[in-house]
């Protein structure tokens, strides 16, 4: 059992020979993840649109481990089908957004769930739609999602546990997400946690965040302000980390689902081809940073080879295919 609490620092931290120094063995895990923002997205992986606007992002590249080649898959669904099995889709079903919800866990391993075997608290707040069944049934103690596969703004109902939650007037739903997981956080504080964070943020449609000035309705600058919200939440979370005294109890991944929608942008000046439903650069190739202070490596940039199926490997006690 003790071996199933390595499940990530096996991949990020060992097999690449990240350590910088010896921890626990058994580190608190969060796990956050974009939607729809591929690696021309942020000012560390080089954007030319977004030099110097992704700061909190980039301050976690810079203190931990940054992967120059992480590839996902090139869709919503199929992405989270693969993070949370090991498996490559084509072996699960999961292989488009519409036969997402195919993988079950009555047949599947669950990455949640093996945390859970081995003394985690789990937790996840933001998208899960495409994949069949709950939060609860793959094995999160606690949840809060939406019944929506695209984006989830500004809404007057979620789900919590569950549970439809009505609200009276408009909130907006990432700020829900957030809330719900730093409540957690605090709740979880003394006990080892894996608490995954698939933020709406910045799926279309793309609408304006409480930090948008004015009535502007600029399709580039409301785009902007959604990827500056969600660096922005990104520091919040590690804030938080900070506040409880967890920041070296906790190993933080940040990564993407997918290539950027619609139309990819630059590095550098070199465009990036293809973006979002593609398997090409734009599609599929996507942020990874892993930050365990005083654990991983600082400013560490890997260009070995990844995907998403690396982020659970299958243990021979699992009894499951490879993936």
């Amino acid at each position: 059992m003790k071996k199933l609490t390595t499940i990530l620092i096996f991949v990020l931290a060992v097999t690449f020979n990240l350590l910088a120094a010896e921890k626990p063995a058994r580190p608190n895990i969060l796990f956050i993840l974009a939607d729809d923002t591929g690696i021309d997205d942020y000012s560390c992986y080089g954007s030319d649109r977004f030099k110097g606007k992704t700061p909190n992002i980039d301050a976690l590249a810079k203190s931990g481990v940054r992967f120059e080649r992480c590839y996902s898959e090139p869709l919503c669904g199929p992405s989270r089908c693969q993070i949370m099995t090991g498996r490559y889709v084509f072996r699960s079903g999961g292989v488009s957004n519409q036969s997402a919800h195919t993988p079950s866990i009555k047949n599947e391993p669950s990455l949640a769930k093996t945390l859970k075997a081995a003394g985690y608290a789990t937790g996840m707040a933001g998208k899960w739609r495409q994949m069949g069944e709950s939060p609860g049934d793959w094995g999160f103690d606690e949840f809060i999602t939406d019944n929506m596969a695209g984006g989830w703004y500004w809404k007057t109902s979620y789900n919590k546990n569950g549970q439809r939650v009505q609200t009276t007037n408009e909130v907006y739903c990432p700020d829900v997400c957030l809330e719900f997981t730093k409540d957690f956080l605090r709740r979880h504080k003394s006990e080892p946690f894996y608490f995954y964070f698939p933020t709406h943020l910045v799926h279309g449609p793309i609408l304006r965040t409480p930090d948008t000035k004015g009535g502007t309705s600029d399709p580039e600058a409301l785009y902007n302000d959604n990827i500056a919200y969600m660096d922005k939440q990104v520091g919040q979370l590690v804030a938080e980390l900070e506040k409880l005294g967890l920041r070296e109890k906790t190993l933080i991944i940040f990564s993407g689902d997918n290539g950027t929608a619609k139309q990819s942008g630059t590095i550098g000046g070199r465009q990036i081809h293809g973006q979002k439903g593609t398997l090409m650069e734009g599609g599929a190739r996507v942020p990874l940073i892993a930050n365990w202070r005083g654990v991983t490596r600082a400013d560490t940039v890997l260009k070995d080879f990844v995907d998403f199926s690396d982020f659970f490997p299958k243990w021979p006690a699992q009894k499951c295919q490879r993936a």
